[in-house]
């Protein structure tokens, strides 16, 4: 699609309150024209300026370029698949799918289609990540030691279908990753449920990365408290990322010793200077759709693909199997994909 004179035809699936933000960004995207919305749930009442139709055929019929799908979790197997067959593009919404079967198939069809598809880990475009990932890579923190992820809130009663491990702590495991630049290996979680719901909605979970840095991870939704907090300490300092104001902070090891000797023995590091990052701050969300947009259009674009999207259901997985059985579990992502994703270490 390089070179294309006129703008891409867009189209969107799900009306619920991340549907609602794709079709803003949409509705303003350069060289995009969304052109129909279509609500799984039954939504026809949008106050939307294009039209919105009962149906994935009824979407399809009116000649759409990609889809954003941002319906329920446990229907992303089904829209998708629809979409791959009808040789469509799609930017899916985390988690790609709610288990790592389904996942697996979703990945086939467009791949072997040949389509570009994508994963809306949004995460990936915070600007405080990725100001942090660049830093890793230079080499600022030196020997990463451990990542500490805290994400919590109130539970949002939209989501019904999946648990918070697959919902919120996706966002965790993909952003560690991905700002990392390593592999799970394994994990060890306890997960419980105090609202009621058949799901999980609250997990504490401990990883490896195969460079052997230690992760963790805490995730709810039973705290009045918002927080969406990022720590990666290293022999250099810490950074701490808050993605909820996209503010990045690095805590530096002093190079001057203390002379209470009580006290340096027990501290370890020295405090250091505090240094609090100014980063241009763009709208994550609509980063997100500018990248897949330029993937779509043939040109170089660094998006989450639906084979990074299915590496972290894996491991989530692994998580809920961990909280499970009580176990660690080795995660397996070697390649090619097949059915054991993980399996226990004791």
């Amino acid at each position: 699609m390089s070179g294309q004179a006129r703008p891409l035809r867009a189209g969107l699936i799900g009306l619920g309150a991340m549907g609602r933000n794709h079709a803003r960004v949409l509705s303003n995207l350069d060289g995009v024209e969304l052109v129909g919305v279509v609500d799984p749930a039954g939504d026809t009442t949008g106050t939307l300026s294009v039209p919105v139709v009962p149906t994935v055929a009824d979407l399809l019929a009116m000649g759409v370029d990609y889809a954003v799908v941002a319906c329920p979790t446990a229907l992303h197997e089904h829209v998708g698949l629809e979409l791959a067959e009808n040789g469509v593009c799609a930017l899916i919404e985390k988690p790609l799918a709610q288990s790592v079967e389904t996942a697996t198939r979703l990945v086939e069809a467009f791949e072997s289609r040949g389509l570009v598809a994508g994963v809306g880990h949004i995460e990936r475009y915070n600007p405080a990540l990725q100001n942090l990932r660049t830093r890793l890579e230079n080499g600022e923190l030196g020997e990463v030691f451990q990542v500490v992820t805290r994400r919590q809130g109130p539970f949002p009663h939209r989501i019904a279908d999946v648990g918070v491990v697959m919902d919120l702590a996706t966002h965790d495991i993909d952003l560690t990753s991905w700002v990392t630049g390593q592999e799970y290996t394994s994990v060890s979680a306890r997960t419980v449920s105090r609202s009621g719901r058949l799901h999980e909605d609250m997990v504490a979970a401990v990883g490896q990365l195969a460079n052997g840095t230690m992760v963790n991870h805490l995730v709810n939704w039973l705290s009045p408290l918002k927080e969406r907090s990022t720590v990666i300490t290293g022999d250099r300092g810490c950074f701490v990322a808050d993605t909820l104001t996209a503010d990045l902070t690095f805590y530096a090891n002093g190079a001057i010793d203390t002379e209470w000797e009580a006290l340096r023995a027990f501290r370890g590091v020295a405090e250091g200077d505090m240094v609090r990052y100014a980063i241009p701050k763009r709208e994550p969300l609509l980063v997100e759709h500018e990248r897949f947009r330029d993937a779509v259009e043939g040109k170089e674009s660094d998006i989450v693909t639906l084979r990074q999207g299915l590496r972290t259901v894996r491991v989530a997985a692994a998580v809920l199997q961990s909280a499970s059985d009580g176990s660690t579990v080795r995660v397996d992502l070697a390649e090619p994909v097949d059915k054991a994703a993980f399996n226990t270490i004791g």
